[in-house]
């Protein structure tokens, strides 16, 4: 690995200006993007985490640059631990599958599409924080149009965990929950 740009991402912070900084140093060279993948796919890498802020940013500003490693992301993503790789990594899943439902977005594989639905349901019935419920919810959501079968069990895990959880949580499950009533 570029140990340069390893010292970069363990040096990384919560500021968004640190991780734009970071995020445009991978978008400009392969080499550090491969060493911010390679990273925040490793649930047992000490800076997964901050390498995770990095790759966030890199899909929400360049989506079709990680391309190549969407599988590696998608095969390790369940097996994340850490709350912060956990949050950015659904939110890197709500990112696929935005694009992959817009006119020139990317085109997942339907295999790809499953280890999405299974990632975002896994998070949504385990105890994680309200952001990465959040991030699942849309994305299955999102991926309901296609995937029909999706409606039921979200609604269901919706209505189940809707007066245990948070304010955050309660108004995306009844917004969810109101679009999916019309829907049906």
């Amino acid at each position: 690995m570029n140990s340069e740009y390893t010292l970069q991402i363990e040096k990384c912070t919560a500021y968004r200006k640190d991780r734009e900084r970071n995020r445009n140093l991978a978008l400009r060279n392969q080499d550090y993007l491969k060493v911010v993948v390679a990273t925040a796919v490793d649930p047992d890498h000490k800076n997964q985490h901050q390498a995770c802020w990095i790759l966030e940013l890199v899909c929400e500003k360049k989506l079709k640059t990680v391309l190549p490693y969407v599988s590696l992301f998608l095969n390790h993503a369940p097996q994340f631990k850490n709350d912060s790789a956990i949050r950015s990594a659904s939110k890197i899943c709500l990112f696929l599958t935005k694009s992959n439902h817009r006119a020139n977005g990317i085109s997942l594989t339907l295999h790809q599409e499953t280890q999405l639905i299974e990632i975002c349901f896994d998070r949504l019935i385990k105890d994680e924080k309200v952001a990465t419920k959040v991030y699942c919810i849309k994305a299955l959501f999102i991926l309901n149009k296609k995937h029909p079968w999706i409606y039921e069990e979200l609604h269901t895990i919706l209505q189940q965990g809707y007066h245990t959880h948070s304010p955050a949580y309660k108004a995306i499950a009844k917004n969810i929950l109101g679009k999916t009533m019309k829907k049906h």
